[in-house]
C-alpha cells in the first residue's frame, strides 16, 4: 500500500455511542470488520479514537476513566487498525475537537459562551434536550488536554493519518477569548471583531494542530472536517493535506454544496476528497438505506469534479458492519476502481472563472453559502459550462470570461486588473450589484459604459427581448421578479435592452391581482448592456435562480453568453438535467469527459432524491479542440466512438449513458 497518496475510496466509519449503551462492540470481529472492507473496495477507513459523547475506545492509560464503559472489546481501536493494515486497507485517526459531553460536563469552564453569557450550543437546542452540541473553545487548556489525550492514540495506534472533525469556526466570548482579543487591540462587544477572531483562531488551531500530528509522525496525512469549505479556508491550505468536503444532500448542505466547495478549493494545489454518506437524510440515521441510486451520482459527481470518494457510515453498536449496504457500497466503488486510470491526476478543464461570493459573504457553515454564487454554479452546470469558482487573488489569465454574479463589490484594486484583463481579450459579465464599488455609489468599470443612478425605481419589472436575447423565449413580455440596480448606458455601449415598467409598483394604495403589478408596456431604463467584451443585468439574475429558478433567467444569460462565446468548451443536445466536467490527463496526452444524468427529485417537503436512473441515447456531444484528435473511446468498457472534426471542434455520439459515462479523447502526439 503506497500510504503517500490520499486514498481514492474511503470509509468515514463514525462510531458516537451513548455511555447508556450496554454490550458495545460485543459481536465484532476483527477479521470480519476488515474482509468486509475490502470485499466492499475499500482502501481507506476513518476510525474513532474518541467520539462526540467522549467516549474513548481503546485501552487508554493516560485516560482510563473515558473508556466507554461498556466496550466489550477495550482495545477496539487498535484491532480494526491492525486487521484493517493485514487486508491493505490505509487507517484516518479520528478525534473530535469542539463537541466532547464528557469533556464539557468535566469542565464547563472550557465551554463556549455566547454574547449574552450562555454556554454556546452549536443547535440551541437548550439546557436539558438531548445532543453533545456544547462548543468547547480550543483557546482553554482544553486545547492542551486534546493533545494529550490524543497523542496516547497518535503514539500507540498504527495509522497512516489523522481526521479531525467538528474543527468550525465560531465566535467565542469566554474569559480567556475576551482576554486574547484584548491583547490584539480588539473589542469582545463588536460582532465584527468576534467574528474576526474567531477566523483568527480557527488558522491558529489547524497550525498548531497539524503541526502537533505531524511531529509525532511526519509522514501523516492531516485532514480537518468543519461541514463547509470554502473561501475562508485558503489561508488554512498549508495545513491541510487534502481538503474534506463534508456534504450530505439530505441535510443542509443540499446538492448544490459540494460543486461550489470543489470547483473552488480544487485550485490551491491539494487534493480533494468529497464526503457524502449511506444515510437517507444525515448522521446517525440508524437502519436508513441510502438509494443506491443516490450514492452513485454523489459519488461519480465527485470523480467529476476532480476529487477522491468518501462515504460515510455508523458501525452498530454491537460492532457488526451491514453486509447488505457494504454490498452496496462495493457495486459503487467497484465502478469507482475500474474508472481510477481515467482519474488520477486529472484536473479540470474551465473557460469560465465565477468569482466566488463567500470572498465578501462567507459565514463558514454548512448551507450557508449565498444564493449568487449557488445559483451562477446550477445555472452553469445546466448550461454545460465548463467553469471554476475563483476570488479576486486568483489569476484571470486562465478563463476566456469572468462572470461577477449579482454581489461582488469592484475595490481599486479588483478594477485595475479587471481592467488589465479585458485590455488583453478578456471577457467580463457583471449582474446585479457587481461592479459597484464596496461602498454602492459608483459602477467602476468604465469598459462597460453604464453609469449607476442607484437602485431601480420599479420592481417586478420586465424585459421583452430583442435581437440575440430573443433566442429560445416568447415574443412577450418576461418578470424580472427581484429589484435590478438603476443605470444609464452611453453611446459607446453596442447593445441595450430595455427594461419595461409595470402599471405601478405593489404598494398599500394601489396594487393589482394577487402577487405583482402587469407591464404597463412602457420602457424605462435598460436592463442589459452589452459591448464587444462586456455584458451588465441589472438584475441580480442568480440569486433569484437559485430563490425559484424562471426558466427564461437561464435563457437570457444563455443567448449573453453565447454573443461572448460562440463557441462553448462543452455543448450537447442532451436536457438541462445532464452534468459535463472536462478533464485532462496532460502526462497521457487525453482528455476525459464526465457526464452525468441523475435526476433529484422533490418527492417530500425537505430533501431531494434521486432514486431512478434514467438511461439517454445518442447524445451529441461537441467539444472545442486546439489540437487533432487520435481517437474517442468510452471508459472504462474501450469500446471506440466514431468522430467527425472540423477546424475547431470535435463531434461525437455517445450511444448510451445510464448515470454516469467517461468519453475519452485520445489526442495526437
Amino acid at each position: 500500500m503506497d500510504t503517500r497518496k490520499v486514498p481514492s475510496r474511503q470509509i468515514h466509519l463514525d462510531f458516537h455511542t451513548s455511555e447508556k449503551i450496554e454490550g458495545v462492540c460485543a459481536d465484532f470481529d476483527a477479521e470480519e470488520f476488515a474482509s468486509t472492507l475490502e470485499a466492499a473496495h475499500i482502501n481507506s477507513v476513518t476510525l474513532f479514537s474518541c467520539c462526540h459523547h467522549g467516549n474513548l475506545y481503546y485501552d487508554s492509560k493516560k485516560f482510563p476513566d473515558m473508556v466507554h464503559p461498556h466496550l466489550v472489546h477495550r482495545d477496539l481501536l487498535r484491532e480494526q487498525a491492525e486487521s484493517c493494515h493485514r487486508h491493505g486497507i490505509q487507517v484516518n485517526l479520528y478525534t473530535t475537537i469542539r463537541w466532547n459531553k464528557r469533556v464539557a460536563d468535566m469542565h464547563p469552564e472550557w465551554i463556549c459562551i455566547d454574547e449574552n453569557g450562555a454556554l454556546q450550543d452549536y443547535k440551541g437546542l437548550g439546557y436539558f434536550e438531548p445532543g453533545f452540541y456544547k462548543n468547547l473553545c480550543i483557546n482553554t487548556a482544553y486545547r492542551d488536554f486534546l493533545k494529550e489525550q490524543f497523542s496516547e492514540v497518535i503514539d500507540t495506534i498504527p495509522a497512516e493519518g489523522v481526521w479531525f472533525d467538528a474543527a468550525f469556526m465560531n465566535e467565542c466570548c469566554c474569559p480567556t477569548c475576551q482576554r486574547l482579543m484584548r491583547e490584539r487591540g480588539m473589542d469582545p462587544e463588536d460582532k465584527g471583531d468576534r467574528k474576526r477572531f474567531a477566523q483568527i483562531t480557527y488558522y491558529d488551531m489547524v497550525e498548531d494542530l497539524s503541526a502537533f500530528a505531524r511531529s509525532l509522525h511526519p509522514e501523516y496525512h492531516v485532514c480537518f472536517n468543519k461541514g463547509h469549505v470554502g473561501y475562508l479556508d485558503k489561508p488554512a491550505a498549508k495545513d491541510y493535506t487534502y481538503f474534506s468536503f463534508e456534504s450530505l444532500p439530505g441535510v443542509e448542505w443540499g446538492y448544490m454544496d459540494f460543486p461550489v466547495s470543489a470547483k473552488y478549493m480544487r485550485n490551491f494545489g491539494k487534493e480533494c476528497c468529497g464526503l457524502t454518506s449511506r444515510f437517507h437524510t444525515e448522521w446517525g440515521d440508524f437502519h436508513a438505506f441510502r438509494n443506491k441510486a443516490a450514492m452513485e451520482y454523489e459519488v461519480f459527481s465527485m470523480l467529476a469534479n476532480g476529487c477522491k470518494c468518501t462515504i460515510g457510515d455508523q458501525m452498530d453498536y454491537w460492532g457488526v458492519l451491514n453486509k447488505d449496504m457494504y454490498r452496496q457500497i462495493g457495486e459503487v466503488y467497484r465502478s469507482v476502481e475500474e474508472k481510477e486510470p481515467w482519474c488520477e491526476g486529472a484536473r479540470p478543464l474551465t473557460e469560465i472563472g465565477v468569482f466566488t461570493a463567500e470572498e465578501f459573504y462567507a459565514t463558514g457553515k454548512a448551507g450557508e453559502i449565498p444564493g449568487a454564487s449557488e445559483g451562477a454554479a446550477r445555472m452553469l452546470m445546466e448550461l454545460s459550462q465548463q467553469f471554476d469558482f475563483i476570488d479576486s487573488q486568483s489569476e484571470f489569465e486562465r478563463y476566456r470570461l469572468l462572470l461577477l454574479p449579482d454581489v461582488i463589490p469592484v475595490d481599486k484594486s479588483l478594477k485595475e486588473k479587471l481592467s488589465k484583463y479585458m485590455k488583453e481579450g478578456g471577457k467580463v459579465i457583471c449582474t446585479g450589484e457587481s461592479g459597484l464599488d464596496p461602498y454602492k455609489k459608483d459602477f467602476v468599470l468604465m469598459e462597460f459604459h453604464i453609469r449607476y443612478l442607484g437602485k431601480a425605481p420599479y420592481s417586478p419589472d420586465f424585459i421583452k427581448p430583442s435581437a440575440h436575447l430573443a433566442e429560445g423565449l416568447a415574443d412577450a413580455e418576461h418578470v424580472m421578479y427581484d429589484r435590478g440596480t438603476w443605470i444609464e448606458a452611453d453611446s459607446d455601449a453596442e447593445f441595450v435592452q430595455m427594461a419595461i415598467q409595470p402599471v405601478f409598483n405593489r404598494e398599500k394604495d394601489h396594487f393589482c391581482s394577487h402577487l405583482h403589478s402587469p407591464s404597463a408596456r412602457k420602457e424605462c431604463y435598460p436592463a442589459v448592456v452589452g459591448t464587444k467584451q462586456t455584458a451588465y443585468f441589472i438584475h441580480p439574475i442568480f440569486t433569484t435562480y437559485q430563490k425559484s429558478a424562471p426558466h427564461w433567467y437561464k435563457q437570457l444569460f444563455k443567448n449573453e453568453l453565447q454573443r461572448l462565446l460562440p463557441v462553448q468548451m462543452v455543448s450537447h443536445n442532451g436536457p438541462s438535467g445532464i452534468i459535463t466536467s472536462l478533464m485532462e490527463q496532460p502526462e497521457k496526452k487525453r482528455q476525459i469527459l464526465h457526464i452525468l444524468y441523475y435526476i433529484p427529485e422533490r418527492k417530500c417537503k425537505l430533501l431531494d432524491i434521486v432514486e431512478d436512473v434514467v438511461p439517454l441515447y445518442n447524445l451529441k456531444i461537441v467539444l472545442r479542440k486546439k489540437e487533432a484528435i487520435q481517437k474517442v473511446y468510452l471508459a472504462p468498457s474501450m469500446e471506440e466512438l466514431p468522430f467527425r472534426e472540423e477546424a475547431h471542434t470535435v463531434e461525437f455520439i455517445v450511444p448510451r449513458i445510464t448515470g454516469h459515462q467517461m468519453c475519452v479523447i485520445d489526442l495526437k502526439e
